[in-house]
């Protein structure tokens, strides 16, 4: 059931360029757009600035709120990239959408110096996987501009107790961070990291006991899109999870998450537009 007196720290997130989400009336949507050449989901861009300015347009006539750039794969046994490749392959593309789209952009890091060399090029939010525990100088710079945060929680390499449990120590290490830093809780999302660490069946029971989750304060995001767990449990190679990932979608937004990760944009435009139209129901009449 739709949590409909869900109660946030604050009603609004600026998410830059002109752009004021206010929690609970809608699901927003990031597009991905992933500027490397080794995407799980087949969809690199690294190095095709025209081929990434396009994308984001179509995300944008598509109804995306936000366009989400990274530089780096984060598919389980990649390579790690450096930091200087890393920041060559975002900053070029990151210009060149923020000149063309008018939506505002993530940077995908878990690094200070890429992320503001893509906040200097455009970007407006930090999207960091390790949840500011990688990188000390990443949530005093995220402090410093006073941007928007999306905080990952990451399983690789932790024990597993319980998938509910270990998802809120996580969430309360970056938090910790936060505090430590000075960074403006009203600027921060949270994100249980499907497909980070867990198994199939533990992704499964994030999605089932997602309310657990949304019944904190702070808004979530969420990322299933085209994930190798769809794949497991449809047996589907990546181009054929249109349709996992869309259920997926819907119980995450029937369990209140706030903020959706896509490749498909058009299609999850529809699938969130529906969804909302019975989930986030207008209840002041009745």
């Amino acid at each position: 059931m739709w949590p409909i007196n869900r109660i946030y720290t604050t009603p609004e997130f600026d998410a830059g360029r002109g752009n004021l989400w206010r929690w609970g009336t809608k699901t927003y949507m990031m597009g991905v757009v992933n500027a490397t050449d080794d995407s799980f989901s087949g969809d690199g861009v690294a190095g095709q600035v025209e081929q990434a300015v396009a994308l984001a347009q179509k995300f944008q006539a598509d109804g995306m709120d936000i366009i989400d750039v990274g530089g780096a794969s984060s598919r389980p046994g990649a390579t790690p990239t450096p930091i200087s490749i890393e920041k060559n392959r975002v900053v070029p593309i990151i210009e060149a959408i923020s000149s063309e789209v008018d939506l505002p952009i993530s940077i995908d890091t878990t690094w200070a110096e890429v992320a503001e060399a893509g906040l200097d090029a455009g970007a407006t939010v930090v999207n960091d996987i390790s949840g500011f525990l990688v990188d000390p100088g990443l949530s005093s710079l995220v402090a410093e501009r006073n941007v928007g945060v999306v905080l990952m929680h990451n399983q690789r390499g932790r024990e597993h107790r319980d998938v509910i449990g270990d998802i809120g120590a996580g969430f309360a290490a970056s938090l910790s961070v936060c505090a430590a830093n000075n960074v403006d809780l009203s600027q921060v999302i949270l994100d249980p990291g499907f497909g980070f660490g867990w198994t199939v069946e533990q992704n499964l029971e994030i999605l089932r006991r997602l309310n657990e989750l949304t019944s904190r304060e702070l808004p979530l995001l969420i990322g299933t899109s085209r994930k190798s767990s769809i794949g497991t449990v449809l047996g589907a190679d990546v181009e054929e999870r249109l349709f996992g990932t869309a259920a997926t979608v819907t119980q995450a937004i029937c369990a209140g998450i706030d903020v959706i990760r896509v490749h498909d944009s058009s299609q999850m435009r529809d699938v969130v537009k529906m969804t909302d139209a019975i989930v986030r129901r207008d209840t002041s009449a009745s």
